[in-house]
């Protein structure tokens, strides 16, 4: 089969490639080796694209999807549905079309357009379009949760079409900032994007012919072997044994023990010797480890050990901030004799702002101390991505904005980008017409209607300043490593200092400066715990009600946590400096401090268990099974990924709508229960302070 790496030619291949040079002209092969393992190098031009099938199905796609994670989105260990199940659903469908309906040409009124239904078999390129599509709507909208908070939460009203526009204006400024940075983040053979890897090999097992192996079975054998497993596994997780998907050994063992549980607890506490036995519990928060680069997993296990088992257990046991007034793992707020903090004593409900007078009278706002420096790890992590860009590509950006800037069309530099020259780009224009046209749009949202989202024009304005600024460091990262460090912290700051006391601007102004550039880079007990907007309503209150000029400065409790600007922005330079000294030693490369600062930057909504288990399955395939047997990491890899997403994503919807959605749930007993069974883990320590469930020190 074309393009195919057997296992010999496989084992040849380089083990790693050095992504910081300046690209060569006229490579023949792709530099990066997981990408010539996976991605074929031959391609049809002549096969139709936008056909009358691609539109259908592609906008279908994106619809459902689209709801499908909004709502599963709400539960505690979230079930995300990916691309990959409307990759799998459309093929049949697509074909099916293909043998049904009419061939003749369609006629639009008044335009002289026409097109056909059926314009022959169901191709390739017409899937990864219509997949595209699908990916759309599959990464949800950042900004629904502006909304979920404000009705859930706050209790308050929005008016629908100042929602509607908050949600798709926030969504298509990233489509005219990917147009801005294409060359850099695209064109170049070195920003490979590991998560795309697993519907490329998806789409090859679907659509190339290939002859089984001797004793084996073909990818799409394999793909639909694993795909029924992982469908019928997920019976017991979801439905059977919902406990499965967070095992604490620990709080089994110790259970009237407080500290035993905040060391064991993989949900509340420090997720000693817990794990998961859920593809979910794996994938759902950190997405999938096999595709996740090797060095990435490491560099984000340093990360997690180090701020997990080293920092937070000394700050907590220490007593940091009165850390033991509050659990030793929570996204939540506390006042000062560590009970909830109480948005509704200090919030001005006429004018939905801060009543100073009421906030001085009842107390300042608190934090776990596992949030607070979370909060410290995200100013770093920023300040560590700008740095590590600069001194590790710098060179590499400015020799390939020099040649953009001098031809306009440069001379590609590997084998898909030259096959990439046969059709013809995207122009320019239609990318800037979008982002000026967007952003007129998100003015009106912003000063019209009352505005009652908060956040006036030129607050807009900052926001997209900071997205454009930090598309490209960013973008950098997430090509290369899989992961994202995010800019809602920085933008948090930014306007809470600037803007205080207005939680709808702080979290409009995140959400303009954030997913605007996300989409660019994009392109206890009951389940239904909302843990992603939990976190987000929390957030509004630090930043938004509260403001970072009471948190984090001499009139709050944290201001030390303005060290971490310091220390990210000079984190990396120690790596670069060894990496010169030691220009053989390719291992200094491979630490990448952006992530590992960052590791934890998704703790919380995600816990201790799930970082345990993605880190050992991310090690055991990425590791031993692409060194010991990588013909078969080559072959099967990505497909095993894609196959346990879509098993999991096909059996949670069809559990949910054919019976959870009726109260039709599994036999009542102990393993029902979508926990980890450490009710002491959430406990505070310190003497005196009284929390319901919990013992009193």
């Amino acid at each position: 089969m074309t393009g195919y790496v057997d296992e010999e030619s496989a084992t040849k291949s380089h083990s790693h490639i050095d992504v910081t040079g300046v690209e060569d002209e006229g490579i023949e092969e792709s530099p990066i080796e997981q990408v010539r393992l996976t991605v074929s190098t031959d391609d049809d031009p002549s096969l139709p694209a936008l056909t009358f099938r691609t539109w259908f199905l592609g906008i279908l796609s994106c619809v459902l999807l689209a709801f499908v994670n909004q709502f599963f989105g709400y539960r505690q260990n979230q079930l995300y549905v990916s691309s990959v199940s409307a990759q799998i659903l459309v093929l049949p469908i697509g074909k099916l079309m293909a043998a049904t309906l009419p061939k003749k040409a369609v006629s639009l009124p008044f335009t002289g357009w026409t097109f056909s239904l059926n314009p022959g078999p169901f191709n390739l390129k017409e899937h990864v379009l219509i997949t595209i599509f699908a990916n759309s709507g599959a990464n949800g909208v950042y900004a629904v949760s502006i909304i979920t908070i404000v009705k859930a939460f706050y209790r308050r009203s929005l008016h629908p079409l100042a929602a509607f526009l908050l949600s798709q204006t926030t969504q298509m400024l990233g489509y005219g900032w990917a147009g801005l940075f294409r060359r850099y983040l695209v064109d170049s053979p070195y920003m490979w994007w590991p998560a795309n890897l697993v519907q490329v090999s998806l789409f090859r097992a679907l659509h190339e012919k290939e002859k089984r192996p001797k004793g084996g079975h073909t990818r799409l054998q394999f793909f639909f072997l694993v795909f029924i497993s992982s469908f019928a596994y997920y019976t017991i997780p979801a439905y059977l044994f919902p406990s499965i998907a967070y095992i604490s050994f620990v709080c089994l063992i110790w259970k009237n023990s407080v500290t035993a549980q905040q060391i064991g607890s993989g949900i509340k506490g420090l997720g000693v010797g817990s794990f998961g036995l859920d593809w979910s519990t794996v994938a759902g928060f950190l997405g999938s480890p096999l595709a996740t680069p090797g060095f990435a997993i490491i560099n984000i296990l340093v990360g997690f050990f180090l701020f997990v088992y080293v920092v937070n257990p000394i700050a907590y046991w220490s007593n940091w901030y009165e850390a033991k007034r509050f659990p030793i793992f929570s996204s939540h707020t506390f006042d000062s004799t560590g009970q909830p903090f109480n948005i509704s004593r200090i919030l001005n409900e006429k004018n939905f702002t801060i009543d100073l007078d009421s906030y001085n009278s009842y107390s300042k706002l608190y934090l776990s101390v596992f949030f607070a420096l979370s909060y410290g790890l995200s100013f770093a992590t920023l300040m560590a991505t700008i740095s590590h860009v600069a001194l590790f590509h710098g060179k590499t950006i400015w020799t390939m904005w020099s040649k953009t800037k001098a031809e306009k069309s440069k001379k590609a530099t590997d084998i898909h980008s030259r096959l990439m020259q046969n059709y013809a780009a995207v122009p320019d224009w239609w990318f800037y017409s979008i982002l000026i046209s967007t952003f007129a749009l998100s003015i009106f949202a912003c000063e019209g209607f009352g505005k009652q989202l908060q956040l006036p024009w030129w607050g807009l304005l900052m926001a997209c300043g900071i997205a454009f600024f930090f598309t490209l460091p960013i973008g950098i990262i997430q090509a290369t490593t899989n992961m994202q460090p995010g800019l809602n912290v920085i933008t948090e700051l930014i306007i809470g200092y600037i803007y205080p006391g207005k939680p709808l601007a702080n979290v409009a102004f995140k959400t303009y400066g954030y997913i605007s550039m996300t989409q660019a880079l994009m392109f206890l007990g009951s389940p239904w715990t909302c843990p992603g907007d939990d976190v987000f309503y929390s957030a509004s209150i630090i930043w938004g009600v509260v403001g970072p000029l009471r948190m984090f400065t001499k009139q709050g409790v944290y201001p030390e946590m303005n060290w971490f600007f310091l220390i990210g922005l000079l984190a990396p330079v120690p790596v670069w400096l060894l990496s010169r000294k030691y220009p053989n030693k390719k291992w200094i490369l491979l630490i990448n401090m952006p992530i590992i600062l960052g590791a934890t930057g998704s703790m919380p909504p995600a816990r201790a268990a799930n970082y345990i288990t993605w880190g050992a399955v991310g090690i055991f395939f990425n590791f031993y099974i692409y060194k010991r047997y990588k013909g078969w990491w080559a072959r099967h890899n990505y497909i095993l990924s894609a196959a346990l997403d879509a098993g999991v994503a096909f059996m949670g919807i069809l559990l949910y709508f054919s019976l959870q959605t009726y109260d039709v749930f599994g036999p009542s007993w102990w393993g029902l229960e979508s926990d980890d069974h450490c009710p002491l883990a959430k406990c505070p320590t310190a003497p005196g302070v009284v929390v319901d469930g919990c013992p009193v020190f």
